[in-house]
């Protein structure tokens, strides 16, 4: 058996499944629902309705695009990766809230079968699909909307728990979050999976904007403009290999988000009442940003809410960008006074 899992590269590890897997969708999500929600939002800001057809398409391929990037990550040959695109279709809608979380699940399980029977067979251009295919949609059938069920559950326990203790929650929800999307698994696709919005959702908002903007500005001493692009406005992940080092760089944006997470949820009342998978991305593209204000538009249609206040706009730009930066540049900058942050300790390779 040990020799046929390692002919076959199917590899039981929490790296794998948990962290290879789990970043892999994130990137599915964000090549079909977030950059359709960005599509489709300028379109529908701008008056082109073509915009908006183009952002609908790509948003309804969300789940084939996770499962495929999901089979894409455990390496599946190509009959196993093309099949996932039925599999992922099933598992998201059957999933329903917590579709992400299905997809992923069942993409893994799915995957691992077709890989298990792929060129086993002289007919194997139509075993490998059918037991690919029939094993996913089959599991989607079966599991998904217990999985979707019990992901609801959850996110509506920390959406609850965030309105009932917003100062304690708004900590908590920012911090865990923002660190998540630093570490190599994926913080958006976490929220998606928990269908993480309102209060709770715009804490998460926080703690990712804390993290990707506090270590693009204290980092700027070693990096310039480059890298307060690239982790401004892609991810703060790119200094894992720096925090293994020392991971006393971390502590700057972990502070700023344990600032701004309650600064969020108690003054200003940041909601993010967009996609959930926004709540996981802080400023990577402005999705997080992005995802507020379509979440005021859908209010305001809705009647949910009147309009667009200054105030909130002044929430939404120093929650961001503002307090990030202020709070982890003054910390970054004790902390280099103390040595607990040396010199080329935040640079970028």
């Amino acid at each position: 058996m040990k020799e046929f899992l390692k002919r076959k590269n199917i590899i039981f590890s929490f790296k794998r499944y948990g962290v290879e897997c789990l970043s892999a969708m994130a990137q599915g999500l964000f090549c079909s629902l977030l950059i359709g929600t960005i599509i489709k939002t300028l379109g529908q800001q701008t008056g082109i309705e073509f915009l908006v057809t183009i952002g609908s398409y790509a948003s309804s391929m969300a789940g084939p695009a996770m499962a495929i990037s999901i089979g894409f990550a455990l390496q599946a040959p190509p009959l196993v990766l093309f099949s996932l695109a039925a599999v992922g279709g099933a598992a998201n809608e059957l999933g329903g809230a917590g579709g992400p979380l299905a997809v992923l699940i069942i993409a893994i399980l799915a995957a691992e079968c077709g890989k298990a029977v792929s060129k086993e067979t002289k007919i194997d251009i139509l075993a490998t699909p059918f037991v690919t295919i029939f094993v996913g949609v089959a599991l989607s059938s079966l599991l998904a909307p217990g999985i979707g069920a019990v992901a609801s559950s959850v996110g509506q326990l920390i959406m609850w728990a965030t309105d009932l203790q917003p100062f304690l929650m708004g900590i908590l929800v920012s911090v865990l979050v923002g660190i998540a999307l630093t570490l190599p698994i994926s913080s958006a696709a976490i929220c998606a999976a928990l269908s993480l919005t309102g209060l709770a959702g715009g804490a998460a908002v926080a703690g990712c904007c804390a993290n990707m903007v506090g270590f693009a500005v204290m980092s700027f001493k070693e990096n310039r403009w480059g890298g307060l692009i690239s982790q401004g406005l892609g991810t703060s992940m790119l200094q894992m290999g720096n925090i293994l080092k020392n991971p006393k760089i971390w502590i700057p944006p972990i502070i700023a988000s344990a600032i701004t997470g309650p600064i969020a949820t108690c003054i200003f009342h940041l909601q993010m009442n967009g996609t959930p998978v926004s709540s996981g991305m802080g400023t990577c593209g402005l999705v997080g940003q992005i995802g507020v204000y379509t979440g005021w538009i859908s209010d305001i249609a809705s009647g949910a809410k009147d309009a667009v206040t200054a105030f909130d706009w002044i929430g939404l730009i120093l929650i961001s960008f503002i307090l990030p930066a202020v709070i982890s540049l003054l910390a970054g900058n004790l902390l280099r006074k103390i040595g607990w942050i040396r010199e080329n300790d935040l640079k970028l390779d």
